[in-house]
């Protein structure tokens, strides 16, 4: 049974406990019809109970027998007094007591309490951010947990909403994914969900509808638990400019209305915490550290537990990574992010150009493996449609020379695992890069011979 449900359960024994005080007083002072009355709503109470009991549990479950022996004393009392019988009240109350006293102890010691744990992320890409926890409540025989991932919208740059995306069909294999349109949040009220989205409306490129905003979705649970889907430079707690650089990571709707952050440090936590402290006030402070965790990133944990020889290597990726003798070439992972892009815009295009051209006439004993940004095309056209159409032509250039690898698959733990080295723009994949101890190097957009 639910955790929810077996709470309400053990409410609804509560209130029969009350019903039976009511009854006794009524048949002390002979308020028979009001005794009649009670002793009918117990029975309903107590069927519609073993219903939910032995859907849940089973037929012939023994808090289902419980309950029918309760309604048979509640049927003799209430027959005694419609007939006018002479009723010993305090031995029918005494009855009826330890009747429901068997029922309690049987819902608290023979019903287990299961969880049910929702984990709702929208970009496949990005599910390495939440995959080891689902993957921990997934092993736990009392917990049913469920993987919904949930469509995201392109912005325009207006801020209206243009095209939809859902990639339900991009997760591993192993991982049952459950429809969006096929799971009542209302009727479920899952024990604990999942997200790594946290921006609600403050996204600019792009929005998940507004249903799975946390400050709706926080209704349908008790417990919201927001796991970021970056990783951030560490930076010291006392440094007030670097602290500032990333406050806009941790003033967002995700963080302010979960039950639970969960981040990457406990250095991070004391960031989160007076970060958070300075906007709401130092009264709220409490409030911050029983909320924020500083448990580690399940990116970290994905990326640590993966081996190189498990990967699944697509045939066109080994035809540039092999050398004519079957041997390998190094392999470098070239990241090129969305803030670079934005920031740079038509020198970050040049440098784009210049980097392919020293990897094409090394491309005998280096192997180019390019990542971009799964949101740079969502987001140039939202907020750099200028630079569009020459990026698109980049790309369609890089791809059809087929001399190195373009990689915009969901599993970005892959491209790390298999790379020898990292270049590109600085971003998050730089922190989760150097975990695994292989080189990084940072490109500048100002360095090109163009």
């Amino acid at each position: 049974m639910r955790k929810a449900q077996k709470k309400q359960a053990e409410d609804f024994l509560e209130v029969l406990s009350q019903a039976h005080d009511e009854i006794k007083r009524s048949m002390e002072k002979n308020g028979i019809p009001t005794a009649l009355r009670l002793l009918g709503e117990c029975q309903e109470g107590a069927v519609s109970l073993g219903t939910l009991i032995e859907q849940s549990e089973g037929e012939g479950f023994v808090t289902v027998s419980l309950l029918e022996d309760y309604c048979e004393r509640l049927y003799e009392l209430h027959t005694a007094l419609a007939e006018g019988q002479r009723v010993n009240t305090g031995k029918a109350y005494k009855m009826l007591r330890q009747s429901l006293i068997r029922i309690e102890n049987s819902v608290r010691n023979d019903i287990p309490a299961r969880i049910e744990a929702v984990f709702l992320p929208y970009k496949a890409s990005m599910w390495d951010s939440l995959e080891s926890v689902w993957r921990a409540a997934d092993a736990d025989p009392d917990c049913d947990a469920y993987v919904i991932p949930i469509p995201y919208y392109d912005k325009n740059p207006d801020g209206s909403l243009k095209t939809m995306h859902y990639e339900g069909d991009e997760y591993p294999k192993d991982v049952p994914v459950t429809r969006y349109e096929d799971y009542d949040f209302e009727k479920r009220r899952p024990d604990m969900i999942f997200i790594h989205n946290p921006y609600d409306n403050m996204n600019y490129v792009t929005s998940v509808p507004a249903f799975f905003y946390a400050e709706n979705l926080k209704k349908f649970t008790d417990k919201l638990v927001y796991i970021p889907y970056f990783i951030l430079g560490e930076v010291d707690p006392e440094e007030e400019e670097a602290v500032k650089g990333i406050e806009h990571f941790i003033t967002t709707p995700g963080v302010i209305h979960a039950d639970q952050v969960i981040v990457q440090s406990e250095d991070m936590r004391k960031i989160y915490i007076n970060t958070l402290v300075k906007y709401a006030g130092e009264e709220s402070r409490k409030v911050w550290e029983d909320k924020i965790l500083g448990l580690g990133s399940p990116k970290v944990d994905k990326v640590l537990s993966t081996r190189k020889e498990d990967l699944e290597i697509p045939a066109e990726w080994l035809s540039v990574i092999e050398k004519p003798d079957g041997s390998w070439k190094k392999i470098i992972f070239y990241n090129t992010s969305v803030g670079a892009l934005l920031k740079s815009g038509e020198q970050m295009l040049d440098k784009m150009e210049d980097v392919f051209r020293i990897f094409y006439e090394n491309r005998d004993e280096v192997a180019l493996l390019w990542r971009p940004h799964p949101l740079i095309q969502a987001t140039i056209e939202s907020m750099r449609p200028q630079l569009w159409e020459r990026y698109r032509e980049i790309v369609r250039r890089y791809r059809l020379e087929d001399w190195g690898i373009y990689d915009d698959t969901a599993d970005m733990d892959r491209a790390v695992v298999l790379s020898d080295g990292y270049y590109g723009d600085w971003s998050s994949i730089v922190m989760l890069y150097q975990e695994t101890g292989k080189p990084v190097m940072i490109q500048d957009a100002e360095n090109t011979k163009k």
